[in-house]
C-alpha cells in the first residue's frame, strides 16, 4: 500500500468520528462515514482460504460462510519450500477475497512451531523463522498483487493456545529477535504488508497490542512500518495504551465502550490528540486504496482454476517419507521402490478418512469448499484398479472389530493396500493444545494387522501436526500429506501413480517421542507464564546442538529420483556492516524421473564465543531437473546469515572468526561444506558466562530457575494470578466469590465433556473479554464489577441478606444474589444507554460532514 496524506479528511472529522473509526464496528468491518467518503473496510478469516459471512459474523469458526476454495494448509504450503507458488496462491486468494468484497485476508500465520503440541501448527508454516518469513513474505507479495491487503500474525511469541488469551511469555531479548521476530521481520522489509496483526499473549509483562517496544521501539522505529496494526479479535487490553503504541484497529465491533475511553484520554490530555490522527492515516492508507481495488474487480472466481491449483499446491506439499523396495507386485523381475504404482494395480484403499478426508484444521480457519475430492473416487478416477474401500475404524479412537475386519477381507483381494490414517478434528484445533504426539491406538492396530497380510502397503497420513512414527516399520511407503485442502486426495493419487514426483522437505522436525523434545515438561504452561527456558534451541535447533536423534529431521523428504551436488563455491561480501554471501554449486538429477530438489544451506559457526546452535537454515532454493540435467545454483545470504543480536549493544552484531557453509538437503543430510572466515563487528560484549553453560551444549530441557534469569537479566516475575480485568475464567477460583466459584466449574465441565474451540475459547478468556466481544452489550464497568465481586467485595452482601434472614427467615439467598446481580444490571443499562447516545452523535455528525 502506498502511503498517501489525508490531512484534508481528517481536519473534517470531529474527535467522536476518529475515535469510532479506530474501533470496530462489526465483527469483522469498520465503521463507515458516507458524507467523508469513507467506506467500511471489511476483513476475513483467510490463511488458506476465505471465511467470509455475510450475516450472522463470528470470529470462533461458528456458522457457515461463503463458498471459497480450501487451498492447502500452511503446514503442507511449506513443504513445498515454494516461494513462486506461495506468490500465486496469495494472488488467488486476493482475488477470492475481492469477489467477495474483502478488503483483508487475515493471513500468514507465521509463529514459529516451539513445540509440536501447539494445537494450532497447521495455521503456521515452520520452526525456523527464515523459511517461515520466505514463505510469508511470498504470499503477502501475491494477496497484494491484486490490490487487497494481507495481514501477517500473530504478533508475537504467540506459540501456544492453552491460556492464549492472557498467558505471559517471557523470554530473553535474543531469543526473541532471532526466533520469534525474524519471520515478522523479513516480511516487513520484503514484502511491506498492509497489516500486522498482534497476538493476544504478553510479551514479559505487556500485552502484545499495548507493547511499546514492540510495536513502536521494533515494528515502527526499527524496520520502518508504515502500515496498519490490528488487535487479535477480543486481544485489545487497554485501547489508549494501544493507541499511544500506535495500534491502529481493535476488533471485533460493537458497541462504543473503547470509543468513549479514547474520546476521554484525549480530552484529559493522557494520549494526545495527533496520535489519534496518525492512526487514522494509517486506517485510511488501508481503507481507501483497497476499497479502489474492490471496485475493480468483477465479483466472481475461477473455481476450476483455483481448485486445480490447490491440487498443483497439495501433490508439491506432499513429503514421501518412505519407500521400501518391495518384489514386483505383478509378473517377474527385480525388486523395486513400492511407489509409483503401475497402472491396473489393484488397490484396496482403507481408512475413515480416506472417505470424509480431514483436510483442513478446525477454527477460525474453517473454509466453506467449493468441491471437496476423496481417496475413493480419486483412485476411481486413476489408471489403478480399484477393488473396494472400507474405513477400517473409526476416528473417534473406538475400537471396531468388525470395521477392522471388513478392512482384512478386503485387503486380501488386492495387490497393494492404500490405507488413510491421520488426527481426527478433535486432535488438533484453535483454542487447544494437543496432549501427545501419538497416533490413535485404533488406527495403529489396524496398520499392524494388516502388516500381517503380507500384502504391500502405502500409509497416507493426515494431520496438521507431527506424530511419532513406531508403526511406519509396518508399512513399506509413507507420504505425508498434512492437511491438503480441498483437492488433496486426487493430489494424493498423482503422486502414487507417479503423475507427480513428489518434492516436499519437513519444515519441522519429527522426534522419535514426546519425551525428547526440547520442551517435554513444558509445553504448554499452564500457569499465566510460558517460560522460554530452552532459549534459541528449538525443533533442529535444539536436536542437531543437544544430538538427540529423530524420526525424521527438518527438510527431510525423498524423491523418486536422486540428485548429486558438487563443485561449491561460496563468495563473502563484508561490504556493509553485516557480512552477505554467495553459494553456488552445481546439482544434478542422477535418476531416471524427472523431479524437483529443495536445496537447503545452513550456516555453523566453528568455535563459537557465544552460544548458538549447531547450525542454522540460512537460505534454500527449489530446482527441477530432467533426468541426467545439471544445472549451476545460486543462493544469496542476505544480512541474516552471519548475525546474532546482542542484548548488551541491542544491536545485530556478526562474530569474528571461521564460519562453515554446509550445502544438503535436510539439517542433517549435508553433501558439501566449505569454510569461510568473517571479520566481525567487533562487539565488546561476548555471552561466555559459565553460568549459561547449558545453553552452549543445548541441553535446555532442564534449564534451572536461577540459569533462566541469567539468560533474562533480570529476576522472573511473580507467577500467581491477579484479581483485576485480566483474570481468566479458569482462574476465578482464585477469587473470594462462591458465585463465580460456580461459574468457573460450569466452564471447567464444559472443557473436559465437550472439548472444542469454543469451550476452551470461554475457559482461558480473561474477563475484559466480555467487554471486547460483546461491546453491544457489556461494558469495562461491568467487568469491573466482576472483579469487585472476584475480590470479594460482593460478600459484603451477606450482611444484609444474614439480617433479612433473622427477620423473615426465607431470603438470605435472594438478597445475596440480588446484591451480585444489581450493579451488573446496572451496567447493562448505563452500557445500552450510553451506546444508542454515541451512535446518534456520529450519525448526526456524519451527515453535517
Amino acid at each position: 500500500m502506498v502511503d498517501v496524506s489525508h490531512a484534508d479528511i481528517i481536519q473534517k472529522m470531529t474527535l467522536e468520528q476518529k475515535c469510532a473509526l479506530l474501533c470496530g464496528y462489526t465483527t469483522f468491518g469498520t465503521r463507515p462515514y458516507a458524507s467523508l467518503g469513507i467506506p467500511e473496510l471489511e476483513f476475513s478469516d483467510g490463511p488458506h482460504g476465505l471465511r467470509h459471512q455475510a450475516d450472522h459474523a463470528n470470529h470462533l469458526g461458528i456458522g457457515e460462510s461463503l463458498p471459497a476454495t480450501c487451498f492447502p494448509c500452511a503446514v503442507t504450503l511449506a513443504d513445498t519450500w515454494d516461494t513462486d507458488l506461495l506468490k500465486e496462491i496469495g494472488k488467488a486468494l486476493g482475488e477470492e477475497a475481492a469477489s467477495q468484497g474483502v478488503n483483508v485476508i487475515l493471513g500468514p500465520g507465521v509463529n514459529i512451531k516451539r513445540s509440536p503440541l501447539c494445537g494450532r501448527n497447521f495455521e503456521y508454516f515452520s520452526e525456523d523463522p527464515y523459511l517461515a518469513g520466505r514463505l510469508g513474505s511470498a504470499y503477502v507479495q501475491g494477496v497484494q498483487s491484486t490490490g487487497i491487503g494481507a495481514c501477517v500474525k500473530h504478533f508475537a511469541a504467540n506459540s501456544q493456545e492453552t491460556r492464549r488469551q492472557a498467558s505471559d511469555s517471557i523470554l530473553d531479548e535474543r531469543t526473541l529477535r532471532e526466533l520469534y521476530l525474524t519471520a515478522f521481520e523479513i516480511i516487513v522489509k520484503e514484502a511491506h504488508p498492509a497489516c500486522v496483526m498482534t497476538s493476544y499473549n504478553r510479551i514479559n509483562g505487556e500485552y502484545a497490542n499495548e507493547n511499546k517496544h514492540l510495536l513502536k521501539d521494533i515494528l515502527r522505529d526499527e524496520w520502518g512500518y508504515t502500515g496498519v496494526v490490528v488487535s487479535d479479535w477480543g486481544g485489545s487490553n487497554d485501547h489508549v495504551k494501544a493507541v499511544k503504541c500506535r495500534s491502529t484497529f481493535e476488533m471485533p465491533g460493537g458497541g462504543l465502550d473503547s470509543t468513549r475511553s479514547l474520546i476521554h484520554a484525549v480530552k484529559q490530555r493522557k494520549v494526545d490528540e495527533s496520535d489519534v490522527d496518525q492512526c487514522v492515516e494509517d486506517a485510511l492508507n488501508l481503507i481507501l486504496p483497497t476499497d479502489a481495488a474492490l471496485k475493480q474487480h468483477p465479483h466472481t472466481f475461477d473455481k476450476k482454476a483455483h481448485h486445480a491449483l490447490a491440487q498443483r499446491a497439495a501433490a508439491a506439499g506432499i513429503v514421501l517419507l518412505k519407500n521400501e523396495k518391495v518384489a514386483p507386485l505383478t509378473g517377474k523381475g527385480a525388486a523395486h521402490p513400492l511407489l509409483p504404482l503401475a497402472a491396473g494395480t489393484k488397490v484396496a484403499v482403507i481408512g475413515d478418512l480416506a472417505g470424509t478426508p480431514r483436510y483442513q484444521g478446525s477454527g477460525s480457519s474453517r473454509v466453506n469448499a467449493t468441491q471437496v475430492d476423496n481417496l475413493i473416487d480419486a483412485v476411481k478416477g486413476s489408471a489403478l484398479d480399484f477393488v473396494g474401500y472400507e474405513p477400517g475404524f473409526d476416528r473417534t479412537d473406538t475400537r471396531n472389530d468388525e470395521k477392522a475386519q471388513k478392512a482384512l477381507q478386503l485387503a486380501a483381494k488386492a495387490d497393494a493396500i492404500l490405507l488413510n490414517v491421520g488426527l481426527s478434528e478433535a486432535a488438533e484445533a484453535e483454542g487447544l493444545d494437543r496432549t501427545a504426539l501419538d497416533l490413535a491406538d485404533n488406527q495403529a492396530q489396524l496398520i499392524e494387522a494388516l502388516a500381517k497380510t503380507r500384502k504391500p502397503m502405502i500409509i497416507v497420513l493426515s494431520s496438521g501436526g507431527v506424530l511419532t512414527t513406531p508403526w511406519s516399520a509396518f508399512c513399506q511407503s509413507l507420504l505425508y500429506e498434512g492437511l491438503g485442502g480441498q483437492a488433496g486426495a486426487s493430489a494424493v493419487v498423482q503422486v502414487i501413480t507417479g503423475e507427480v514426483n513428489p518434492s516436499g522437505k519437513l519444515a519441522e522436525s519429527w522426534p522419535n517421542q514426546l519425551s525428547e523434545t526440547p520442551l517435554a515438561d513444558r509445553f504448554p504452561s499452564d500457569t499465566v507464564q510460558a517460560q522460554y527456558r530452552e532459549g534459541p534451541y528449538v525443533g533442529y535447533r535444539y536436536y542437531e546442538t543437544a544430538h538427540v536423534a529423530v524420526a525424521y529431521p527438518f527438510g527431510f523428504g525423498l524423491s523418486y529420483t536422486t540428485f548429486a551436488y558438487s563443485r561449491l563455491r561460496v563468495q563473502v561480501d563484508e561490504a556493509q556492516r553485516l557480512p552477505k554471501a554467495n553459494v553456488s554449486f552445481d546439482l544434478t538429477n542422477t535418476g531416471t524421473y524427472r523431479g524437483a530438489e529443495i536445496a537447503q544451506i545452513y550456516v555453523a559457526r566453528e568455535d563459537a564465543g557465544i552460544f548458538r546452535p549447531e547450525r542454522e537454515l540460512k537460505g534454500f532454493v527449489k530446482v527441477a531437473l530432467d533426468p541426467q540435467e545439471t544445472k549451476r545454483v545460486t543462493v544469496k545470504l542476505n544480512e541474516t546469515a552471519f548475525r546474532y543480536f546482542d542484548a548488551e549493544t541491542n544491536a545485530w552484531e556478526s562474530e569474528s572468526g571461521v564460519y562453515r557453509i554446509y550445502v544438503g538437503t535436510s539439517s542433517a543430510d549435508l553433501y558439501l561444506y566449505k569454510n569461510v572466515k568473517i571479520k566481525g563487528t567487533a562487539a565488546p560484549h561476548i555471552q561466555g558466562d559459565e553460568k549459561l553453560l547449558p545453553y552452549h551444549f543445548g541441553r535446555v530441557q532442564q534449564v534451572s530457575r536461577a540459569t533462566f534469569e541469567v539468560l533474562l537479566g533480570h529476576p522472573i516475575p511473580k507467577e500467581s494470578p491477579v484479581l483485576d480485568r485480566n483474570l481468566c475464567v479458569r482462574d476465578l477460583n482464585h477469587g473470594k466469590s462462591p458465585i463465580l466459584w460456580l461459574f468457573r466449574a460450569i466452564a471447567q465441565h464444559a472443557v473436559k465433556t465437550n472439548p472444542n474451540t469454543n469451550t476452551f475459547f470461554v475457559y482461558n478468556m480473561p474477563l475484559r473479554s466480555m467487554a471486547k466481544n460483546a461491546g453491544n452489550l457489556i461494558s469495562m464497568g461491568f467487568v469491573d464489577a466482576l472483579v469487585r465481586e472476584a475480590k470479594g467485595w460482593g460478600l459484603a452482601g451477606v450482611v444484609p441478606a444474614v439480617i433479612v434472614q433473622v427477620l423473615t427467615g426465607n431470603f438470605f439467598i435472594l438478597v445475596w444474589f440480588l446484591w451480585f446481580v444489581a450493579p451488573l444490571l446496572i451496567e447493562l443499562i448505563k452500557n445500552a444507554v450510553l451506546n444508542a447516545q454515541g451512535e446518534r452523535t456520529l450519525a448526526a455528525q456524519d451527515k453535517r460532514s
